[in-house]
């Protein structure tokens, strides 16, 4: 049984999510949606460990490339504010990045992965260093990119945290984490949105339960990784694509030891792969980004700087993942099963995560969990997720007037023609508002 609540015209969203929580094994998930400005889903179920503890309505969950999306955003509202400039060169305001042709580099380039600065394989000795923030900005400022910027662009799986939160630190002179709570978390008052998790949250975490990344069974583990990497080396031959850069962006030598559970880990800032957060707070920033830039009576960002979110740059097949992303400044398409999504954008993560946002539909999402793998960009969970979210948002009907359903426990008009039965079956918890308007948010 899910928790939370759920609007009647989504109900067949908490059929999907219900049928993706593990049933006999450890695990859980959360996901929260906004359609035009409203809360119409925030919903979670499973459990956060491999103990059996229940997922709670506060669970974070580590997130992986989903952080990507969050600070990406961070840097839009730097460049909103004049700090920045999409066309800067990085060097003009971190001097010491401008070392072995690094020095024409932009800004737009760092956003869509056009730097040629992803082999982070090549440039420490252990994954364990990732954990030292200082350690990675002296290796990135010493490396030299493998192709020329913006003649190509290739996937910065992990190094686009240090790039653009290294950035952040530059132009405001203070700790990544701390711009993230001052521009985003504390003004949209977010319940869950970090990247290093203070101690006196790691009682609300999710642990991840899957086997790979736990630091335990080394040889089931290598297994595991020898029988993945021989499966993405036959797909990606077949495209034409070189296992070695891919490999050299994904997998930093020491990786399979790496236990993402560990406290220093998840307390380590790598705003490329291990943020934790609820749902209800990636689905609530996006929901902002979605309205164009505001959310009751809350602006963080330009309705202008979000018409730049939504630019693609490049549409090409690139280095490291054989698939056409159509980068936006930061973000990525979204993918769904037979929708249309070309205003959508936002990121996906490591498995199973994303978050999301259509301005035109005035739908954001927010999906955590912690089972399962999947691969760089999710799986085809989200996938089911978003299509299901998008065909609910599109057969939306419309009141005359506003209508309130509230209570304890399940509560749906007696209407068969939506799926209110579908709700009520998986779904305790209290049912918000409905709204009258009809009009798009952006």
């Amino acid at each position: 049984m899910l928790q939370g609540y759920v609007h009647p015209d989504f109900g067949k969203v908490a059929e999907a999510l219900s049928n993706q929580i593990p049933r006999h094994k450890p695990g859980g998930a959360a996901l929260t949606v906004y359609h035009r400005g409203q809360c119409v889903v925030d919903i979670w179920g499973g459990t956060r460990n491999k103990d059996g503890d229940p997922w709670r309505s506060d669970t974070l969950a580590m997130s992986f490339s989903t952080t990507k999306g969050v600070a990406s955003t961070l840097i839009h509202i730097l460049v909103d504010e004049g700090l920045l400039d999409y066309d800067d060169p990085v060097s003009k305001h971190w001097p010491e990045f401008g070392q072995k042709s690094k020095q024409d580099i932009t800004v737009r380039q760092l956003l869509c992965h056009e730097a040629g600065l992803y082999h982070i394989r090549n440039m420490i000795e252990d994954a364990e260093q990732m954990m030292d923030w200082d350690y990675m900005v002296g290796a990135l400022e010493r490396a030299r990119p493998v192709h020329k910027p913006s003649e190509t662009h290739g996937y910065h799986a992990l190094t686009f945290g240090w790039l653009v939160g290294e950035l952040v630190h530059r132009v405001t002179n203070k700790p990544f984490s701390e711009v993230l709570e001052e521009k985003i978390a504390r003004p949209l008052g977010l319940d869950g949105m970090y990247v290093g998790l203070p101690e006196e949250d790691f009682g609300r975490r999710a642990q991840l339960v899957n086997s790979i990344g736990n630091g335990k069974g080394v040889n089931i583990e290598r297994n595991v990784q020898k029988a993945l990497f021989k499966t993405v080396n036959q797909g990606l031959k077949l495209a034409n694509i070189n296992l070695d850069q891919t490999i050299a962006a994904l997998v930093p030598r020491g990786a399979v030891y790496l236990d993402f559970n560990h406290k220093d880990f998840v307390s380590a800032c790598i705003p490329s792969a291990n943020g934790m957060f609820t749902a209800r707070s990636l689905a609530k920033l996006y929901a902002t980004l979605a309205n164009g830039g505001e959310l009751d009576g809350t602006r963080i960002i330009s309705r202008a700087a979000i018409h730049n979110m939504l630019q693609i740059q490049n549409r090409s097949r690139g280095h490291v993942i054989p698939v056409p992303m159509h980068w936006r400044l930061g973000y990525h398409r979204v993918f769904t099963f037979g929708h249309n999504t070309s205003t959508c954008f936002g990121h996906f993560g490591f498995g199973g995560s994303g978050a999301w946002a259509d301005p035109m539909r005035g739908l954001s999402v927010g999906y955590t969990l912690n089972s399962g793998v999947g691969t760089p960009f999710g799986d085809s969970r989200i996938m089911n997720l978003s299509s299901s979210i998008i065909r609910c948002a599109e057969k939306r009907y419309l009141h005359a007037h506003q209508e309130e359903i509230r209570g304890i426990g399940p509560f749906f008009p007696r209407d068969r023609r939506t799926h209110y039965g579908t709700a009520k079956r998986l779904v305790n918890g209290v049912l918000p508002k409905r709204r009258r308007s009809d009009s798009p948010a952006f």
